[in-house]
C-alpha cells in the first residue's frame, strides 16, 4: 500500500482537518467464490492515482484544490470475523460523517456496501442508493451467508430504496424477488437501446434527494474494464457512466460513495487508472460544479 495520499497530493491539500473528502481503503475479500485478488484493488487505485493528471479537462479546474482529499490507512480486514469487520466499517463511516467528511471507500469486494449505507441512513433522511453494477446482488443469502457479496444489495434495500444501473446478470431467485423489493433495475440491454439523456432522466426521477453512490467496476463493459472478478459482456462505457454521474451530482446531493471490484492484472495499468480517474471525476462533479 503506497504511503502517499490519493493523487500524490501535497500536504496543503491532503490534511484531514481541512479536507472535505476522505479516501477510505477497505481491502476486504472474504466471500468471493470466483477469481480472487480484489483485496489488492485499493492499493492499485492509489498507486494509479499518482499517474493521472490532476487538471480536469471537462470541469476546466484542478478539483483537488477546491476539495482537499485525505487518505486514511487501510482498514485491517484480516483479523476477526466478517461480522466484526462489518461493524468496524459501520463505526468508521459514522466517525467520518460526524467529522463532516465525504467518505470514499475503496474495496475490496461488494460486501463493504451495506454497513456504509447503514451509517449513511443514520445521518441522512430521504436516502436512496445508486448502484452501478453488472449484478443485482439481491440474494437473501449465498452459501448460507447473508453477508456475502452476492447479498449486498438485498441488505441495502432493507435500509433504503435502490436504483440499480447496468445490470445484466441475475439469478432466478433474484429475478423473482425484484418486484417485491425496494429497487428499480435499469437493465443494460435496455440502456443500450435508449438515448443516454432519456434513461438518465428516468434514473434521476427514481432517486431521492440524498444519494449514496456505490460502483462495482464490473458495471463497465469488460472491453473498457477487464480487471474485475466477475466480468460480464454488454456493460456501460466511460461516457455513459460519467454522464450519469455528472447529472446525479447536478440534481441530487451525493452524500458518500464506494468503488469496489477491481482485480488488478499484471500489465493492465489502464483498468487501475480508470478506477482512479473515476473516483477523481466523481469528486469533481460533486464538489466543483457551478
Amino acid at each position: 500500500m503506497p504511503s502517499e495520499n490519493f493523487g500524490g497530493l501535497p500536504e496543503e491539500y491532503s490534511r484531514y482537518e481541512t479536507s472535505r473528502a476522505v479516501i477510505f481503503p477497505v481491502p476486504l475479500e472474504r466471500t468471493l467464490t470466483a477469481s480472487r485478488g480484489t483485496h489488492n484493488g485499493p492499493a492499485a487505485i492509489l498507486a494509479a492515482s499518482h499517474h493521472m493528471e490532476l487538471y480536469d479537462e471537462e470541469l476546466q479546474i484542478e478539483p483537488y484544490k477546491e476539495i482537499g482529499i485525505h487518505t486514511l490507512p487501510p482498514i485491517d480486514t484480516n483479523d476477526g470475523s466478517l461480522d466484526e469487520v462489518i461493524t468496524e466499517l459501520f463505526t468508521a463511516e459514522c466517525g467520518l460523517l460526524d467529522d463532516e467528511k465525504f467518505p470514499v471507500a475503496l474495496g475490496g469486494e461488494r460486501s463493504i456496501t451495506p454497513p456504509l449505507v447503514t451509517a449513511m441512513a443514520k445521518k441522512f433522511k430521504n436516502l436512496s442508493v445508486l448502484q452501478l453494477d453488472a449484478h443485482t446482488n439481491l440474494r437473501n443469502e449465498y452459501q448460507g451467508n447473508p453477508s456475502s457479496h452476492a447479498c449486498a444489495m438485498r441488505r441495502v434495500v432493507e435500509v433504503c430504496p435502490a436504483v440499480q444501473v447496468g445490470i445484466r446478470s441475475v439469478s432466478l431467485e433474484e429475478a423473482q424477488a425484484i418486484p417485491h423489493l425496494r429497487t428499480k433495475v435499469y437493465w443494460a440491454k435496455d440502456i443500450a437501446r435508449m438515448p443516454t439523456k432519456s434513461w438518465i432522466a428516468k434514473v434521476l426521477g427514481d432517486l431521492s434527494a440524498n444519494v449514496y453512490l456505490t460502483i462495482d467496476l464490473d458495471g463497465f463493459d469488460p472491453s473498457v474494464m477487464p480487471a474485475t472478478g466477475s466480468p460480464e459482456p454488454g456493460g456501460l462505457d466511460w461516457y455513459q457512466v460519467t454522464s450519469l454521474l455528472r447529472a446525479v451530482a447536478s440534481h441530487k446531493k451525493i452524500v458518500g460513495m464506494d468503488v469496489a471490484g477491481l482485480l488488478p492484472q499484471p500489465g493492465d495499468q489502464a483498468s487501475d487508472l480508470l478506477a482512479a480517474r473515476l473516483v477523481y471525476k466523481c469528486l469533481g462533479y460533486i464538489f466543483c460544479q457551478g
